[in-house]
């Protein structure tokens, strides 16, 4: 039995390895890159999306408030790739890693305010009220081919296993295993209930918890990171010269990016990027369609916030490793990639262990509730039994479970596979529907209307699915 596993995980690899290479990297930069031009650079508009943060649209047909969109999908995005996946990336890819990683996320914000508009643009309400949305009902609607709807609901409810589940549990369960010396099936068990808990609610359960946990464990996990570069800050310039050097060439600083030059480092920190940011897979708009918002544009504004969000997350990470790495390079030989960042972390006195295990659990726990209703609106799109839901809401807390006692390898390929797969279908339907982004953009946005309503909007009126 050890034989097929080691098989498979050798498949699984390789797979991921084929899935990550040239065409999906152009592909996927590619289409940040031509929203970038095409969109005028609509990440000037950062300071408008924080004023639209708090606004509320009450009036507007939607499931919640912007602010809760925004909060479900922080927590879905603010999770272990923003800390043990920027390290995995670092080991792997060299120092360079952290720079792509931030480029993919700078870029990915036109990208992300693309597929939220079109999320807002053709979304739908059931016969029970609840508005539904994503590129599921994009690709469906605007483009009109259901049968790659139905795919990216496949490739996406496999997405959902390995990024939004297995990923976050065996994250939890290993970080309170190195911290507190915990047995893992216990912390399994733990994650496991506190997950069905709040899932069973819905939506606005979800929303609920999001809202006040996303604030305050991204402030706790920032000052952690602040304090940690002032303990460094004798290395803090040579790391971000060496992250920018290795960008484009091979380091020896850690034995997986020996030779690897650009494509190993452009390879590790896009997929993390894409893995901490989600811009172009498709999963924030499916929570960013529920918004009540006077237009799409405005909630694509919203939205793309979450990426500048992560973007810091990630490049804090990144530099704590690295300043880290050079102020005790015994750590990265001593440290399994997995545990690097805690290594990192233990260089600040008494309470630093203590603040990344407090982390990485919120952050994993609030990612597993954002991405179960990503995945419960992908399960809803092919079979919409009621029946069906539930058992979906008891397997996705079981498999929480067995992500607690699983290996963080074998996981964190199956991750980067599933990431890989949803991206396709997303990014074509991107590509093909960016004249109506440009026309929504025009209309809204560039004409300084972004308080005007767009009747579709309004409550009531969104379109009912038959």
């Amino acid at each position: 039995m050890s034989e097929f596993f080691q098989a498979f995980a050798n498949g699984l690899k390789a797979a991921d390895a084929f899935l990550w290479g040239p065409p999906l990297l152009f592909l996927l930069l590619g289409t940040h890159l031509f929203y970038t031009i095409r969109l005028r650079f609509v990440q000037r508009y950062l300071g408008k999306s924080v004023k639209l943060i708090t606004q509320k649209d009450d009036q507007m047909d939607g499931n919640v408030a912007p602010f809760a969109a925004l909060a479900v999908a922080l927590a879905s995005t603010i999770g272990t790739g923003n800390v043990i996946g920027v390290a995995t990336a670092i080991s792997l890819g060299g120092p360079g890693a952290v720079f792509w990683c931030s480029i993919t996320g700078v870029f990915g914000m036109a990208t992300k305010y693309a597929e939220s508009l079109l999320a807002v643009k053709f979304r739908m309400r059931d016969r029970q009220g609840e508005v539904h949305g994503g590129p599921m009902y994009t690709i469906a609607r605007g483009l009109k081919w259901h049968w790659m709807a139905v795919i990216f609901c496949i490739v996406g409810g496999i997405a959902v296993l390995g990024t939004g589940n297995l990923v976050q549990s065996n994250a939890i369960a290993t970080i309170v295993n190195k911290t507190f010396d915990f047995p893992q099936w216990i912390t399994g068990l733990i994650v496991m209930l506190l997950v069905g808990m709040v899932i069973i609610g819905g939506l606005q359960s979800i929303a609920k918890v999001c809202t006040w946990l996303v604030p305050f464990m991204s402030f706790v996990y920032i000052a952690g990171c602040v304090a940690l570069l002032i303990v460094n800050r004798a290395y803090l310039g040579d790391a971000l010269v060496l992250i920018v050097k290795s960008a484009f060439k091979g380091e020896a600083m850690w034995g997986g990016a020996v030779g690897s030059g650009f494509m190993l480092a452009a390879r590790y920190g896009v997929a993390r990027g894409l893995f901490s940011n989600e811009a172009g897979m498709g999963s924030e708009p499916i929570v960013a369609a529920t918004a009540r918002t006077r237009n799409a544009v405005r909630q694509g504004l919203v939205s793309y916030f979450g990426t500048f969000c992560t973007i810091i997350i990630c490049a804090m990470t990144g530099l704590v490793v690295v300043s880290g790495a050079l102020a005790c390079p015994e750590i990265v030989n001593a440290a399994q990639r997995e545990i690097l960042t805690q290594a990192c972390f233990e260089q600040l006195p008494y309470v630093g262990k203590y603040i990344l295990a407090f982390a990485i659990f919120f952050f994993a726990m609030t990612t597993l509730l954002g991405w179960f209703y990503y995945g419960e609106q992908c399960f809803r799109f092919i079979i919409k039994s009621p029946k069906a839901v539930l058992g979906y809401k008891i397997a996705y807390a079981l498999i929480a479970f067995l992500g607690a006692i699983g290996s963080l390898a074998v996981v964190w390929d199956f991750a980067n596979f599933s990431n890989g797969l949803m991206v396709i279908p997303n990014v074509i339907s991107l590509l093909l529907l960016h004249k109506i982004v440009v026309a929504e953009t025009e209309k809204y946005l560039w004409s300084g209307n972004l308080d005007m309503n767009d009747p579709r909007c309004v409550r009531g009126n969104t379109d009912v699915a038959d």
